[in-house]
């Protein structure tokens, strides 16, 4: 098996678990052991908010937000057996590092879809698109590694499990085009309200999710995202309406980034090979 590529099916064969969690533990290993401890963000929000020459805030910079492949948590246990997510501290070790909150509320669909959404948790592991190497869609890929911000408009760039992704989105007035086909993470455009910067996303298609469980959405999909930056850490909001099938809109738990010094680097390749060594097929929780 060739260790470099990600591997993304939930229940796979040893060799796979094994590769998985040797290069997670790696990536863990090599970061503060403070990352992400409400001690650091505390320190690292005092300090003062930087702003650029035309007077607003500046977002340029690398993010943490222990997104990427540290959604798996590997930890070898007493009988030597490998548990990837919610594991608990290692046996005589310290507990592992902090992880972004856990999404525990969900949709409300309308009561005439609630019958596909359960269909589609129960076959998640078969027609899930983020299980097959494709990009999770907005907001499910949930903030960005990287922001570069122009007078025109800012770039964001995704260090993801799936691969790398980006999104550019104007910021100088222009609207949303009209010239460009449905895709996975939609045509986005951005304004600045304050200390905050404003993303609204349309233009999806069909083939991702908004969360796990079958969460699915329609093409009328809007996305509103906010990035407030507090010293040196930004606070991310993402708020979802969808209401030909959704009751209310959907607001995501905020999360919280942090500026770094380790730069992003080219992601292994996601490479779809497990299908065929699925031990079982029934649905299997994820972190996203």
């Amino acid at each position: 098996m060739n260790m470099t590529h990600r591997l993304l099916m939930p229940t796979v064969v040893a060799l796979t678990v094994l590769g998985v969690a040797s290069t997670a533990s790696a990536q863990v290993a090599a970061r503060a052991p403070d990352r992400g401890t409400v001690q650091q963000l505390q320190k690292l929000s005092a300090k003062p908010t930087p702003k650029l020459a035309d007077g607003r805030i500046d977002f340029n910079g690398t993010w943490d937000h222990l997104g990427g492949i540290e959604f798996v948590r590997p930890v070898k246990k007493a009988d030597g057996s490998i548990c990837l997510i919610a594991c608990g501290p290692a046996p005589g070790g310290a507990p592992p590092a902090p992880f972004p909150p856990v999404q525990t509320d969900f949709p409300k669909y309308k009561p005439e879809f609630q019958a596909k959404v359960a269909d589609l948790k129960k076959r998640q592991v078969e027609v899930d698109s983020n299980l097959r190497c494709q990009a999770p869609g907005v907001p499910r890929i949930g903030p960005p590694a990287k922001i570069i911000q122009s007078a025109r408009e800012v770039v964001f760039l995704y260090d993801d499990v799936n691969g790398a992704f980006f999104r550019i989105i104007p910021t100088d007035g222009r609207p949303h085009r009209k010239d460009v086909p449905a895709s996975y993470l939609g045509d986005a455009v951005g304004r600045f309200e304050g200390d905050t910067l404003i993303v609204e996303t349309v233009g999806f298609n069909e083939d991702t999710w908004l969360t796990d469980n079958g969460a699915f959405h329609t093409k009328d999909l809007k996305v509103t995202e906010r990035f407030r930056r507090v010293g040196d850490t930004i606070e991310w909001r993402a708020v979802v309406n969808d209401p030909s099938i959704l009751v209310e809109p959907w607001s995501l738990k905020p999360q919280v980034m942090w500026i770094t010094d380790i730069e992003i680097e080219e992601p292994a390749r996601c490479e779809d090979r497990d299908v065929e060594h699925i031990i079982d097929g029934s649905h299997h929780d994820n972190p996203r």
